[in-house]
């Protein structure tokens, strides 16, 4: 069984030169049946130790710890090189769950179905006899009718052709879990394959007899007064300018070039053949453009982005697009600036989500801030020192935003514009180690945005 992984590519190049003579390799609809032994045990050794400690320990499953199963399949290819392959296989084995499933390991054997979809990336085309390959896909698992799950393919396998599209499949598989009911495991197969229909037979088509000659007659098909033998145009009529051809319109515009001042870009007889003009080359012309000698966007019909509060950060960028704010505050209001707020005045009693006196002084400004701005909603972010754990600090750094919101409502701002989060101690804005940084870090921090 070790040895089936090193066989496949010596096996493969071994045989390269005995090769069919079909026109076209890619494998017709074939559908296969296949015996198997399921290994539970060997992957998951495995990855407790290495490969080379399974192998040189033979601690790889025995013949006798395995269970056999059938399976039918089918096959397609999609390139020469490339074939879809699908699985549908059963056996009966005792399921050595994994703790993190909360399952114990089954003790009796009961019904595995297993369903795969691979896709085989072959060495060599089927014109080979025998074809090694690197097989990839999904698959899914259902065990005692009531456990499913899924797992990952990878492998390699071996086909040895018979003549007529027919081949033994033999393939060594891995698959790893990836849902909680699954476990790592490992498949080896063996199977036949046979193409559900004949291949199609070549139609030869001998070609028509060529038509005879015609008689050279001179003629002036156009009429046009230039013979067919010197007219570059015999079926329609031109000038002797252009050798028996119309004047021509170079961009195919319906101007002729001796009236188009743009022959070689397609235009408007309105403009002398030339495009609708673009005066601000801004990709938009001048016809659709509300704003033709400003640069602007298809959005805006040619305008560039409004700025309706006029302060300096355009609409699309603006997340108070009409209430006036500053650059830095991304077009927002600044209430440490126009409100003289001192967010690091804004502290609680360590371990609690009580106000102090001196932060409701503060909250007076933000009170004042949502008052004279009644379009905009307020973030309150709140903070804690490191004192204590993670499961504390999280659901009291929620509780001090909270807190704030309760005081704010409490002075008629609207539930609605108040929106809360907690982060615990993990954005702190002082050292922790220090009396003064863990009051500083036990705090709350708004955002402002429009509603």
């Amino acid at each position: 069984m070790k040895k089936f992984l090193f066989s496949l590519l010596v096996v493969g190049i071994a045989t390269a030169t005995f090769a069919q003579a079909p026109t076209s390799y890619k494998k017709r609809p074939t559908l296969g049946v296949s015996f198997f032994m399921n290994d539970m045990y060997t992957a998951e050794r495995i990855s407790k130790t290495s490969l080379s400690d399974v192998m040189q320990n033979k601690k790889w499953a025995k013949t006798s710890e395995m269970t056999p199963g059938l399976a039918l399949q089918y096959f397609e290819g999609i390139t020469e090189n490339i074939d879809f392959m699908g699985s549908l296989g059963g056996t009966f084995t005792k399921y050595p769950f994994y703790p993190k499933s909360g399952l114990a390991p089954s003790t009796n054997d009961k019904f595995l179905l297993e369903a795969d979809a691979n896709l085989n990336f072959k060495l060599l085309t089927d014109k080979y006899i025998v074809v090694p390959y690197i097989t990839l896909g999904l698959g899914a698992s259902m065990y005692a009718g009531t456990y499913f799950a899924a797992q990952a393919n990878t492998g390699m396998g071996l086909q040895i052709g018979l003549g007529e599209g027919t081949f033994i499949n033999t393939q060594l598989m891995y698959k790893p879990a990836i849902s909680n009911f699954a476990v790592n495991h490992m498949a080896y197969t063996i199977g036949i394959a046979s193409p559900l229909k004949d291949k199609p037979k070549p139609v030869v088509v001998a070609p028509p007899p060529p038509p005879p000659p015609a008689p050279v007659v001179e003629k002036d098909t156009d009429g046009d007064g230039i013979l067919d033998k010197n007219d570059k145009c015999p079926t329609v009529a031109g000038v002797a300018k252009y050798q028996g051809c119309p004047v021509p319109d170079t961009d195919g515009d319906g101007i002729n070039d001796e009236n188009d001042k743009c022959p070689t870009v397609k235009g408007l007889a309105k403009y002398q053949g030339c495009p609708i003009p673009d005066t601000d080359k801004d990709g938009i012309n001048d016809e659709e453009d509300k704003c033709p000698t400003v640069a602007g966007l298809a959005r805006y019909q040619g305008c560039p982005i409004p700025d309706t509060d006029q302060d300096g950060v355009n609409d699309e960028e603006d997340k108070c697009p009409t209430v006036k704010g500053t650059v830095e505050n991304t077009g927002c209001p600044e209430l440490s600036k126009q409100y003289n707020f001192d967010n690091k005045k804004l502290l609680f009693v360590t371990g609690s989500s009580l106000l102090t006196k001196g932060s409701k002084v503060e909250l007076e400004k933000v009170i004042k801030a949502m008052n004279e701005y009644p379009s905009l909603k307020l973030y309150v972010d709140g903070h804690t020192d490191i004192t204590g754990s993670d499961k504390i600090n999280m659901p009291l750094s929620l509780k001090r935003a909270n807190s704030v919101k309760a005081y704010l409502f409490s002075k008629k701002i609207a539930a609605e514009r108040l929106l809360t989060d907690g982060f615990g101690s993990s954005k702190p804005i002082a050292d922790n180690k220090t009396t003064k940084g863990k009051a500083q870090n036990r705090r709350v921090e708004f955002r402002v945005q429009e509603l």
